[in-house]
């Protein structure tokens, strides 16, 4: 039987269809623990925009709990034995998030029990999201690999604004009649049910056994990490990956409460921004996937960053006054992603041989999560220095919002940088 044979059985179809379903469902459960949503919740708790812009960006730290993944990988023989039960329950824990307010929670714990509700969630997400992405795309025929993630990220685009429009109506309403805890309890409930769809669709995968012959024994783990450092091109992914995440995570945690308090936006109307940005972004994956199948992953990723340069750029210069500004701010930074994330998985493929991706891709993740974080809390600080000052930095009048975005565009120029002359010049081993 041919390869192309095996990738057209009805059980690597049905893995496929179910993986494009599980991460639609993932990606609704995202969007009710992100932007507007989160930094209503955290704000109606008392926290102050600072700390929400931290919390926000948490998800970058959390890409250290990959670290773990490479510790038990090598013990896999089952992933639906692993890899459900884990992701599954740790989501639950998303849901227990918006359950807080109903809770006689004092102040001074309040950002400690909202950190450690993220950090379970996250552990348990991240832990195992490499070994998931890993199991689902093999059912994808490789050569097509960039175009299978551009319809599954276009299918949760698109069912993801209908999910936004709703949950960002139905919540408005609520809010709109005094009665803000029973939108949090609205998408509470709303989490458990994509939680469960989720559970479906990966129960609905065709199962990954590894089998060990009796005296093979797994690799040890500080070899594996020091066989990947040597590789320069795999070096070269990690410092790419980095850099990237601190242009993102310097301003997009703090976008949140700048929408909702300072350009005064409803929820509802930030979903709507959003849904436009999706709507734009499921456009345009599809050609930027055909780029990067094309071309190669590291192009789409420039052309990505490009676009994000652009969108930071106009952020620069987005007040209460240019209010509006910040729509193709968003829209410009969704359409970014369509660049840069997907193919940020893929290109691990590129350079690192795949019985190794699940730790090569644990790693980079983990290093970028780390720079991410930390741009966070540097972000945080300069945002408390500028509003501390009355709005203003070194004589000149404006929000925190507006120098992080002038940090971000000055890091992504770098990046754009590295992945023209440094990156592009690294041999590619496998797509």
């Amino acid at each position: 039987m041919t390869d192309q044979m095996i990738f057209d059985t009805p059980a690597y179809k049905r893995s496929r269809w179910a993986y494009t379903i599980e991460c639609a469902f993932e990606y609704f459960i995202s969007l009710m623990v992100a932007d507007a949503f989160l930094a209503t919740l955290l704000t109606a708790m008392g926290l102050s925009d600072a700390v929400i812009g931290v919390i926000s960006s948490l998800i970058s730290l959390a890409f250290l709990f990959q670290l773990f993944s490479i510790l038990v990988v090598p013990h896999i023989h089952s992933v639906k034995l692993v890899a459900i039960p884990v992701h599954c329950i740790s989501q639950l824990f998303f849901l227990v998030l918006y359950l807080l307010p109903f809770l006689n929670i004092p102040q001074q714990l309040r950002t400690a029990v909202v950190v450690g509700c993220l950090l379970i969630a996250y552990f348990g997400n991240y832990l195992v999201t490499s070994v998931i992405f890993n199991w689902g795309n093999s059912y994808v025929n490789p050569v097509g690999r960039a175009n299978f993630a551009a319809t599954k990220e276009i299918i949760s685009l698109i069912s993801g604004v209908i999910v936004s429009l709703t949950m960002g109506w139905t919540f408005d309403s609520f809010v709109a009649n005094g009665n803000i805890n029973g939108g949090f309890l609205f998408i509470a409930v709303m989490i458990l049910l994509m939680n469960i769809g989720d559970f479906v669709c990966l129960m609905l995968m065709k199962n990954r056994k590894t089998e060990k012959k009796a005296d093979e024994k797994a690799e040890p783990f500080w070899r594996v990490v020091r066989m990947l450092f040597a590789n320069k091109s795999f070096v070269c992914t990690v410092v790419l990956h980095a850099l990237w995440s601190i242009s993102v995570y310097m301003t997009i945690g703090f976008m949140g409460t700048y929408k909702t308090k300072e350009l005064m936006l409803s929820v509802g109307a930030v979903q709507i921004i959003n849904i436009v940005a999706c709507l734009a972004r499921a456009l345009i994956s599809k050609p930027i996937a055909h780029y990067a199948d094309k071309r190669s992953y590291a192009k789409g990723i420039e052309l990505g960053m490009m676009i994000a340069a652009v969108g930071y750029l106009i952020n620069i210069f987005t007040t209460p006054n240019l209010w509006w500004l910040v729509i193709l701010y968003t829209v410009l930074y969704h359409v970014a992603c369509a660049g840069t994330s997907q193919n940020m998985m893929n290109m691990v493929y590129s350079y690192v041989d795949s019985k190794y991706f699940v730790q090569a891709s644990a790693i980079k993740y983990s290093v970028s999560g780390l720079c991410g974080f930390g741009a966070s809390m540097l972000g945080s600080r300069i945002l408390g220095a500028v509003q501390a000052g009355g709005n203003t930095f070194m004589g000149i009048s404006l929000y925190g919002q507006q120098l992080l975005s002038v940090i971000s565009l000055i890091i992504v120029i770098v990046d754009i940088l590295f992945v023209k002359f440094v990156l592009e010049k690294r041999k590619i081993i496998a797509k």
